[in-house]
C-alpha cells in the first residue's frame, strides 16, 4: 500500500510539469523507421510544406474514423457526451493518453457521469495507440485539417512488421 501511495504521490508532483510540456512542441527532431520523435522521444506527426503526411498521421486519421468519431465526434472536435480530443491533446502527455485509451476513465461529478471505456484490449485500438495519439497530436496543433489528409508517406516495412506482430498475424 505504501508503495502506491509513493507512486501516487510521485506522479501528483512531477505530472503537472509533464502534461504543460508534453504537447508544447510537437516539432519532429528524429525519425526512426518511418515513425517521428518529438525531443522527449514521443511519438509525433510530420507534415511537409506540400501537405504530406507522415503514415502515422494518415494511419491515426484512418484509425479515429473508424474506432473513436462516434463518440468523440468528427476529426476530434467533441460531442454532447464525450470530450474534443482535439482541445485534449493540447496538454494531454503520450503516457497520459495510453493510459486512459488502454484503461478507460471515468469521470463523475453532480451534473453528469461519462466513461471512456477500456480498449487495451481490441487489437483495432490497441495495436494503433501511436497512430491515434499522432494523429490527434497534429489535429491539436493545427496541423492537419479536417479532411483526410490528401497525401501520405509510404507505409514503413517497420510498420507493417509491427502491425503484424500485433495482430497475430504473418
Amino acid at each position: 500500500m505504501r508503495i502506491i501511495w509513493l507512486i501516487t504521490a510521485t506522479l501528483v508532483l512531477v505530472a503537472p510539469g509533464l502534461v504543460a510540456h508534453a504537447a508544447d512542441d510537437p516539432k519532429a527532431v528524429k525519425s526512426e523507421d518511418g515513425k517521428y520523435l518529438d525531443k522527449e522521444g514521443n511519438p509525433t506527426f510530420n507534415v511537409a510544406a506540400d501537405g504530406t503526411v507522415d503514415w502515422y498521421t494518415y494511419s491515426g486519421f484512418r484509425r479515429y474514423h473508424s474506432e473513436c468519431h462516434v463518440c468523440h465526434g468528427p476529426d476530434g472536435m467533441g460531442s454532447t457526451y464525450a470530450p474534443a480530443l482535439k482541445d485534449s491533446l493540447k496538454t494531454m502527455s503520450y503516457g497520459d493518453f495510453l493510459g486512459v485509451v488502454a484503461s478507460g476513465r471515468k469521470n463523475v461529478n453532480t451534473a453528469q457521469e461519462s466513461v471512456m471505456p477500456a480498449f487495451g484490449d481490441n487489437p483495432n485500438v490497441a495495436c494503433y495507440m501511436d497512430d491515434l495519439y499522432v494523429y490527434l497530436r497534429a489535429r491539436a496543433h493545427d496541423a492537419v485539417g479536417r479532411v483526410r489528409p490528401p497525401k501520405r508517406e509510404d507505409k514503413p516495412d517497420a510498420y507493417t512488421q509491427a502491425e503484424a506482430a500485433c495482430m497475430g498475424t504473418k
